[in-house]
């Protein structure tokens, strides 16, 4: 997570539980070299979002590297990816890597989860990304301006959404608001939030003309802005991503605002020193290889790992800056 905040800103249980996809791939011909036979990517959300994308990737690009002999990736989905944490956290197969980040750090504290990515043995942190705010081709928002003046006079009359609850997506919708002025109390009072748990159902509802605007990482709508299907109101990074070169961003639209998630993979709480060692020099590998490179470009996501002592200083950092941010923007008590 990247924040900035200046101007009006302050400071197995059983893996198969709620399965809604899973495939495999044949091993590639150096598969049989791997120093890992079979490994599980357990993806915490339905199909066609973030996660799911990061989890298929690494599943293509370790058995194309030859860093792996099989992966399979399955799909268990639900509040935030606390359901699919809480499988993780207690698993006994130590070749099992849970795709996680920012949205589930968030959406731990704003459902209350008894499972925690601390019960997790954290791995790397792999991907950062922009958000982007988008509306449907018709709709009569043609700025940030006019869609948060909306919310401002018609409060829960404009529904905007995005991914699970407390995650990046309603964060960053609340540090919008915050940004232009509303206190906390009031952007819970105004802000109708709509959460999936899949990329692809918040699409449907913003093709739909469902929702007034969405709220998600770039590359999850870049494609339907690109077809005229979507109108990209702004990014959340620094600057302008390449994939949207035309959509300003929050702080050239007049928001002090700079925020981005960032993606990772944690293993079982259960697994030991060697056995973590197994799973990071795989991913550091992987990191470095050509094909996780050209899954970066395709994708437009930002190159962030990390790995070993920096993960985990990064990692508890993070779960306390988000705790402020949640508190700061009223989602968290």
């Amino acid at each position: 997570m990247r924040i900035v905040r200046t101007g009006v800103v302050p400071a197995g249980v059983v893996l198969a539980l709620a399965l809604t996809g899973c495939s495999s791939l044949e091993s590639n011909a150096g598969g049989g070299d791997a120093a890992i036979d079979e490994l599980s990517v357990v993806v915490p959300a339905a199909p066609g979002g973030g996660w799911d994308q990061t989890g298929r990737a690494l599943q293509a690009d370790l058995q194309e590297e030859g860093l792996v002999g099989t992966a399979t990736v399955t799909n268990v989905d639900g509040a935030g990816g606390t359901v699919g944490l809480a499988n993780i956290a207690n698993a006994t197969d130590p070749n099992t890597l849970l795709v996680m980040g920012l949205v589930m750090v968030g959406a731990v504290e704003t459902n209350q989860s008894q499972a925690r990515i601390e019960d997790t043995t954290p791995i790397a942190r792999l991907t950062e990304e922009q958000e982007v705010i988008v509306v449907p081709a018709e709709s009569p928002y043609e700025t940030v301006d006019d869609l948060v003046a909306d919310i401002e006079k018609n409060g829960k009359d404009v529904a905007v959404t995005g991914g699970s609850a407390g995650g990046t997506d309603h964060m960053l919708a609340g540090m919008l608001l915050q940004a232009a002025g509303l206190p906390a109390d009031e952007i819970a009072r105004s802000l109708n939030y709509v959460a999936y748990s899949g990329g692809g159902e918040s699409l449907a509802a913003l093709l739909g003309n469902n929702v007034d605007a969405g709220i998600s990482g770039v590359s999850e709508y870049a494609e339907q802005v690109e077809a005229g299907e979507l109108r990209a109101l702004a990014v959340s990074g620094e600057e302008r991503v390449d994939a949207l070169p035309d959509t300003p961003t929050l702080t050239e639209a007049g928001y002090d605002v700079v925020f981005t998630n960032w993606r990772g993979v944690v293993a079982p709480g259960s697994v030991d020193d060697a056995e973590r060692e197994a799973l990071t020099d795989a991913v550091t590998e992987l990191a470095g290889s050509d094909a996780w490179q050209a899954t970066l470009e395709e994708k437009d996501w930002d190159d962030a790992f990390l790995a070993g002592d920096e993960f985990d200083a990064y990692l508890e950092e993070n779960i306390a800056e988000t705790q402020s941010v949640l508190r700061d923007i009223g989602l968290l008590q």
